[in-house]
């Protein structure tokens, strides 16, 4: 468990600094991919539960479904944050396509310079 929330908070430095301090638009976009994973990877540490069970309530596992189920709740939220997280990655892509079209550079700085 300890090593699941390094990783996790290794994850969340490395995409905070991808996005605040990298001037390339695609490496600030690699940044929140990686950022977003922190959150899945969270959600999933979150709902672990050592020798847990499946969330599914039958006839052989009643007497130890409630000390043992997972929690189904952080999976839930978690697959949703991932289609979530590819419609944003998608838009935001197209948008970096049409700023390479109209600026001829992925550099914020010079996007900047180039608005006048």
């Amino acid at each position: 468990m300890l090593v699941t929330l390094i990783t996790a908070a290794l994850l969340a430095v490395i995409g905070v600094y991808c996005v605040a301090a990298k001037k390339n638009l695609l490496k600030k976009l690699i940044g929140l991919g990686i950022f977003t994973n922190f959150i899945h990877l969270l959600f999933i540490s979150i709902g672990f539960r050592e020798g847990g069970i499946a969330p599914i309530a039958t006839s052989d596992n009643l007497d130890m479904f409630a000390a043992y189920a997972v929690d189904p709740i952080p999976q839930a939220l978690v697959l949703t944050s991932i289609v979530i997280q590819l419609s944003v990655t998608a838009l935001a892509l197209s948008i970096t396509i049409l700023a390479f079209r109209h600026f001829k550079t992925l550099d914020t700085d010079k996007m900047k310079e180039l608005s006048g």
